[in-house]
C-alpha cells in the first residue's frame, strides 16, 4: 500500500517534523513494505521530486484548492497528516489546510485520515499574538480531530485534549513519545565508566543559547562534581563564545551528520537540554540522549511534575537540583532508567503502532502488521 504523508518541510531543510516523517517512512518501508508519497506544505521548497526513493509533491501555494487538487485522486487513499499549526502558517492558523480536508472527506468514500498532532495550539500572555490566536488555533485542531479516523500525539496531555476535542465521534487517540531523530544504537551503549568525561549541549541554536545564558552557574557546578573535561556544542554556530561562561573547555562541532552525532553521544556521559520538563515526551533531543544512554540534564522552566512516565531524579536531572548525590554510580542508574524508558517507543515501535492502526482499518494485512 501507499501512504500519503503531509508535512511542512523535508530534509535537507532542518526540521524536526520532517526528520520524524522521513524516519518513519523508512521504517514502514523496511518492516511492512509500505511506501510513502510526501506532500510538502512549503511552496518555496526547491528540492527534488524524490527523496531516498520516496516520491515528493509540493504545494504551489498554501491554499485549500491547491491541497485538494493534490488529494483528489480516484480510489482509496490514506493520508497521514503531521500537524503543527506553525508549520503551515506564520501565525499558527492554517485555515486553508483544515478547509481542504473537510472538502476531501466529504467528496468521496474510501478515504482515511490519520493525524499526528506534533502541536495542538499555543497560549501566552495578553500582549502576545498566541493569546489572541489561541481560540482559532484550538478550533482548527478540534476540526481536524473530528475529521480524523485516528490520532496520535507525543504526550498524554495532548492525547487527553484530542479525545476531548473529538467528543461525539468514534475518535481513537493514542500517544507515543517521539523517537531519536539521529538514529538509535544497534547494541546496548557502553556504561558511563567506559566513556570520556564529556558533556554534550545539542539542539537548536536558540535552545543551546538558553543553556549557556540561563544555566551557566548550575552547569559549571555539575561539571565540577562529575569531573567533566570537555563540553561539546553541537548545532548551528552560536553568535557568542560559550567558553566565556563555562569553566570546562567548549568544543564547537557545528552542524554534523546524524550518524556522527550518535558517535559523539556514545562517548559522553551527559547531555544538556533547555526544555520544559513536563514536555520532554515531544523532544527528539531528549529522546536521543535517552537512546544513547546518557544522563539527561534538563535546564527546566515551568513545572517539573512527572509526565509521560518520566520523573526528575529518576529519568533525568534538573540542572538547578541541589541533589548532593552527583556521582557516576547514581548517574548510571538515571542513564539506565532513561534508556529503558526509551525502549517502549523506539522508531520500530512507532512503525508497529502505525501498521497496527492501518491493519485495524483493513488498510494493511494483519499478517504484515504483526510480522
Amino acid at each position: 500500500m501507499q501512504l500519503v504523508s503531509i508535512i511542512p518541510r523535508l530534509p535537507p531543510v532542518i526540521d524536526g517534523v520532517g526528520d520524524y516523517a522521513l524516519s518513519l517512512a523508512r521504517q514502514m518501508r523496511k518492516d511492512f513494505g509500505v511506501e510513502t508519497h510526501f506532500i510538502v506544505g512549503d511552496p518555496t521548497r526547491s528540492g527534488a521530486d524524490c527523496i531516498e526513493g520516496f516520491s515528493v509533491s509540493q504545494l504551489l501555494a498554501q491554499s485549500s484548492a491547491d491541497l485538494f487538487s493534490l488529494l483528489s485522486g480516484k480510489g482509496q487513499m490514506t493520508v497521514l497528516l503531521h500537524y503543527g499549526g506553525y508549520g503551515y502558517a506564520k501565525r499558527g492558523c492554517p485555515v486553508w489546510l483544515v478547509d481542504a480536508f473537510e472538502r476531501w472527506r466529504a467528496d468521496d468514500g474510501g478515504r482515511f485520515l490519520l493525524t499526528m498532532f506534533h502541536e495542538l495550539y499555543a497560549s501566552g500572555p495578553p500582549w502576545t499574538s498566541a493569546f489572541w490566536l489561541s481560540r482559532l488555533q484550538r478550533n482548527l485542531a478540534a476540526r481536524l480531530a473530528r475529521l480524523s479516523d485516528h490520532c496520535f500525539t507525543s504526550m498524554e496531555s495532548y492525547a487527553e485534549k484530542v479525545r476531548d476535542m473529538g467528543l461525539g465521534t468514534h475518535l481513537r487517540s493514542q500517544h507515543l513519545p517521539v523517537f531519536s531523530s539521529i538514529g538509535e544504537p544497534e547494541v546496548l551503549p557502553p556504561s558511563l565508566s567506559e566513556r570520556r568525561r564529556r558533556l554534550v549541549v545539542f539542539g537548536t541554536r536558540g535552545r543551546r543559547i538558553q543553556v549557556y545564558l540561563r544555566s551557566a552557574a548550575e552547569l559549571n557546578r555539575i561539571c565540577s562534581v562529575l569531573e567533566i573535561e570537555e563540553i561539546l556544542d553541537i548545532g548551528r554556530p552560536l553568535d557568542f563564545d560559550a567558553a566565556q561562561v563555562m569553566d570546562a573547555p567548549v568544543i564547537a562541532y557545528g552542524e554534523v551528520p546524524a550518524q556522527e552525532v550518535g558517535g559523539i553521544l556514545l562517548d559522553a556521559v551527559a547531555g544538556v537540554l533547555d526544555y520544559p520538563a513536563e514536555m520532554l515526551g515531544k523532544s527528539t533531543i531528549f529522546a536521543a540522549y535517552c537512546a544513547h544512554r546518557l544522563v539527561p540534564i534538563i535546564a527546566a522552566y515551568g513545572s517539573a511534575a512527572p509526565a509521560d512516565g518520566l520523573k526528575p531524579g529518576v529519568h533525568y536531572r534538573l540542572v538547578n537540583s541541589e541533589d548532593e548525590k552527583l556521582r557516576l554510580s547514581v548517574d548510571q542508574l538515571i542513564a539506565d532508567n532513561a534508556y529503558d524508558w526509551y525502549q517502549t517507543h523506539t522508531l520500530s515501535i512507532h512503525a508497529q503502532t502505525l501498521a497496527a492502526c492501518l491493519a485495524s482499518k483493513g488498510l494493511l494485512m494483519e499478517s504484515l502488521a504483526h510480522a
